[in-house]
């Protein structure tokens, strides 16, 4: 008799386990078609799988469509900036996560799961990393300067300041994660400017502002979503950011961290709607993207293990997925329905 069949292995099981950490190693999948020596790069950059090009985009993506509908614009025109948006994510998804490597590299070397990323196991060196990085970032500025509106650039200003800081955030303070979602919602407030939605005008002469509040608490939501998983991803490294003195809101939260995580849920389900009132959308936004998202959230929180890195990975990688297209199938179907 043969051997008998194993039992079903659950989502989180069932992972390669240089997947689930996502700690700088993996080369499967369409990684492995590539000549061996660019795999390191490809892995400095995240790109496989994609999830950080998509957590940059997503925001993009939102702030695109929701200014689409404020001013219905044709189609033509939002599928353009759709892809202009995607491809300057890109480029600064591959800038920003080669030069966080670059400045964690110390770091990295002391906790587990990301002591065999490219830069601590010599597979690139500094340099290297330090020159890719510049020429990341400087295409996806051309990308900015060139397809977005002149005023884009004093949009983009004021994020400079949280992007800087992020990286070294997590040695000063617990609320890393609140100063993440800062600089990657902000990516709502561009894709509304390129499509030539201003989220806020400011009138120094005057001393006069206005605010476009849809868009506004759409910010505010992709600020408390950001949060949201990055926390759940943070708790993969909390026993080794703890002896080594990191500050996360998942070290900070610790044991209480689900009860926290679900009023930041309530706050995000709320802040959605009100963005949906404000602009008057529709009922499928309200079933796709505030129910769906809300759904999607609530899930993850009800059954993730966050004592298990397996767990934390594999629903850092398929929540996100799952929240960030119901708000964009909500968002694209007030636009094509309205």
């Amino acid at each position: 008799m043969g051997k008998a069949s194993k039992s079903r292995q659950s989502p989180t099981k069932a992972i390669r386990s240089d997947e689930l950490i996502y700690g700088g190693i993996h080369s499967g999948t369409w990684v492995s078609y590539l000549p061996p020596s660019w795999a390191p790069y490809i892995q400095l950059a995240r790109l496989s799988p994609p999830a950080g090009v998509f957590l940059i985009y997503f925001p993009h993506l939102f702030g695109v469509i929701h200014a689409a509908i404020q001013q219905r614009s044709p189609a033509t025109e939002v599928q353009k900036m759709c892809v202009v948006m995607l491809a300057g994510s890109f480029l600064f998804s591959n800038a920003i996560h080669i030069w966080n490597d670059l400045v964690d590299a110390p770091i990295d070397k002391l906790v587990a799961r990301t002591s065999r990323r490219p830069i601590p196991r010599g597979a690139v060196s500094p340099l290297a990393a330090f020159i890719l990085t510049v020429t990341q970032a400087a295409e996806a500025t051309l990308v900015l300067l060139y397809f977005l509106p002149a005023q884009s650039v004093l949009y983009a200003a004021p994020n400079i300041i949280p992007t800087t800081y992020y990286l070294w955030a997590k040695r000063h303070t617990h609320f890393a994660q609140v100063v993440l979602g800062v600089w990657l919602a902000w990516g709502v407030l561009m894709g509304s400017i390129a499509m030539g939605v201003a989220p806020y005008v400011v009138d120094f002469a005057n001393g006069e502002y206005a605010i476009n509040k849809s868009a506004i608490c759409l910010y505010l939501l992709s600020v408390r979503w950001t949060v949201i998983y990055d926390t759940v991803y943070a708790h993969q490294d909390i026993k080794d950011d703890t002896k080594i003195g990191m500050k996360s809101l998942a070290v900070l939260f610790r044991g209480r961290t689900k009860l926290a995580l679900s009023f930041v849920i309530g706050a995000m389900a709320l802040l959605l709607n009100a963005s949906g009132q404000y602009a008057e959308m529709g009922f499928p936004f309200y079933i796709f993207a505030v129910l769906g998202s809300f759904l999607s959230l609530g899930a993850m929180i009800a059954m993730i293990d966050l004592e298990d890195p397996a767990s934390c990975w594999w629903w850092f990688r398929c929540g996100f997925w799952l929240t960030g297209s119901s708000i964009s199938a909500g968002l694209s179907l007030e636009y094509v329905l309205a």
